[in-house]
C-alpha cells in the first residue's frame, strides 16, 4: 500500500484563502448563498401570472412535484401524437441585462418552443420553465415569469410547471439564464411533414417582428459592444424612432393562433411549416423540403425590419450571409397547395397578420435558392415593397451618434460591453 503524504496547503505560497465558514459552528444555506425564504416569496410573486395562463386541463396548482395535465382532446383523435420541444433565449439576455428591461423575454422563451412544435401543426398544450439565476429576487423572477405567461397566452398553452435555481459562486448575482419545455398534440392525419410537399407548391411567408431570438451574438458585437449607455439608448431615426436596444428587445412573434386557425379552415392545405430561427431563411427552409424538391425564394417580395438592416449594415454582412444568420423579415414559411394559397392568404390576414407570397416549390435536391437576391437591401423604394428607407452602410464610429453635440455630451463616458 502506498503511504499516504499529508500536505498543508496553509505554507504555500499560493494556497487559497480561509474558507468564510471556518471557525463557525455551523454553516446554514442561506450562508452558502442560497435564501429559500425568498424563493418561496417568488413562487408567491409569480402565482397569480401562472395561473391566468391555465386551461381547462390543467389539474392542480403550481408547487406540486410535477405538472398535472388531463389529454381527454386526445379521445377524439384517430391516432394522436405528442410533440416536443425545448429551448433558451440565447444571448438576448445580455441585452435584457444592459436595457434592465426583463417583461419581454420570457416571451421570446415560449415563442422559441411553440413555433417549433407548431411546424408539424401540433398544438401547443402546456409549458414548462427553468430559470437560473445568481441571486434570486422576487421581483425581478417576477417580471420575467410574467414575460412567460405572456407568450403561453399569446401560444394558448398553459404554464404549469418550472424550477427556479440560485447558483451563487457560479454566476454573477444580476445574471440569469432561460430554457424552456413545450408539449403539443397533433393527429397524425393531419400532421405535417416535408414528405407532402408538391412542386409548384406556393411559399407564403409572415413578417417577423425583428431579429426575435437569433443571431444575438453578432448583433451584440456591432451595436452594442463597446458603445456607452447614451448611444444604445438613443432614439434614432433608421429605427422607426427606437433606440438600438429597445428594437433588439422586441419579443418574438408567436405564430400559434394565425397559423392553427389556417390550418382548422384549410384542412390539407398546408404541406408543411419551417420556423425562420438560427440559421435564417436559408438554413430553415429546407427542412420543410424533400430531397427531391427546392424552395425558390423571390427576395423583394417582403420588408426587411429596420433593426435587421441596421445590424446587416453595422456588420457588413452580404446578402448570402444575410440570409443565413438573420431571419431578415420572415418568421414563419407556409409551404402551401397553390389551389389553396388565396384562401390561406386571406386567413392569415383576417387573423392580423403580415403574410405575403414569398416563392414557389420546384425540382431540385432539397435545397433553398434566390431570386433577386441583390434586392435584398434594395436602396428604391420601386425595388423593395418597404417604404422605409434603408439604413447607410458606414464604418464610422460615430454610427450610433444622433450629431456632433450628442457625440461631445457622451464623450469619456463609460463604455458597455453587453456582457
Amino acid at each position: 500500500m502506498a503511504e499516504r503524504i499529508q500536505v498543508s496547503a496553509a505554507h504555500a505560497d499560493d494556497a487559497p484563502a480561509m474558507p468564510s465558514w471556518v471557525g463557525e459552528e455551523s454553516v446554514t444555506y442561506a450562508q452558502a448563498g442560497v435564501d429559500t425564504a425568498e424563493g418561496a416569496r417568488a413562487v408567491g410573486a409569480i402565482r397569480d401570472s401562472v395561473k391566468a395562463t391555465y386551461r381547462p386541463e390543467v389539474i392542480g396548482d403550481i408547487g406540486g412535484f410535477g405538472g398535472l395535465f388531463g389529454i381527454g382532446a386526445a379521445k377524439d383523435m384517430e391516432d394522436p401524437i405528442l410533440v416536443s420541444g425545448t429551448d433558451g433565449v440565447g444571448t438576448k439576455l445580455q441585452v435584457a441585462r444592459l436595457a434592465e428591461k426583463h417583461d419581454t423575454v420570457g416571451i421570446d422563451l415560449v415563442a422559441m418552443c411553440a413555433n417549433d412544435i407548431l411546424a408539424t401543426g401540433a398544438e401547443p398544450l402546456f409549458f414548462l420553465d427553468y430559470i437560473a439565476v445568481g441571486k434570486l429576487q422576487a421581483e425581478a423572477v417576477a417580471e420575467v415569469v410574467a414575460g412567460i405567461a405572456e407568450g403561453c397566452k399569446q401560444a394558448g398553452c398553459a404554464l404549469i410547471g418550472g424550477e427556479m435555481a440560485e447558483h451563487p459562486g457560479v454566476m454573477d448575482p444580476d445574471d440569469y439564464d432561460l430554457s424552456g419545455f413545450c408539449v403539443g398534440i397533433v393527429d397524425r392525419p393531419r400532421m405535417l411533414d416535408p414528405e407532402h410537399v408538391r412542386e409548384g407548391d406556393v411559399l407564403i411567408g409572415l413578417a417577423s417582428s425583428g431579429l426575435h431570438s437569433n443571431g444575438y451574438s453578432l448583433a451584440r458585437k456591432v451595436c452594442v459592444e463597446g458603445r456607452t449607455h447614451y448611444e444604445v439608448r438613443l432614439e434614432r431615426e433608421e429605427l422607426g424612432g427606437m433606440s438600438v436596444q429597445d428594437a433588439l428587445l422586441v419579443p418574438t412573434r408567436i405564430y400559434v393562433k394565425p397559423v392553427r386557425a389556417v390550418i382548422d379552415e384549410h384542412p390539407g392545405a398546408v404541406h408543411a411549416l419551417a420556423h425562420i430561427t438560427g440559421g435564417g431563411i436559408t438554413e430553415n427552409l429546407d427542412r420543410a423540403l424533400p430531397s427531391t424538391l427546392d424552395a425558390q425564394v423571390q427576395v423583394g417580395t417582403w420588408c426587411i425590419p429596420p433593426i435587421a438592416r441596421f445590424v446587416c449594415n453595422a456588420a457588413h454582412l452580404d446578402e448570402t450571409e444575410a440570409l443565413k444568420t438573420f431571419n431578415m423579415g420572415v418568421g414563419m414559411v407556409l409551404i402551401v397547395d397553390k389551389d389553396a394559397a388565396d384562401g390561406v392568404m386571406e386567413t392569415l390576414r383576417a387573423q392580423g397578420e403580415e403574410a405575403f407570397i414569398m416563392g414557389a416549390v420546384v425540382p431540385g435536391e432539397g435545397s433553398v435558392s434566390y431570386e433577386g437576391i441583390h434586392s435584398l437591401f434594395a436602396e428604391d423604394d420601386q425595388e423593395c415593397p418597404c417604404a422605409d428607407e434603408p439604413a447607410p452602410r458606414t464604418t464610422e464610429r460615430d454610427v450610433f451618434y444622433e450629431d456632433d453635440e450628442m457625440a461631445a455630451a457622451t464623450d469619456g463616458a463609460p463604455a458597455q460591453d453587453g456582457e
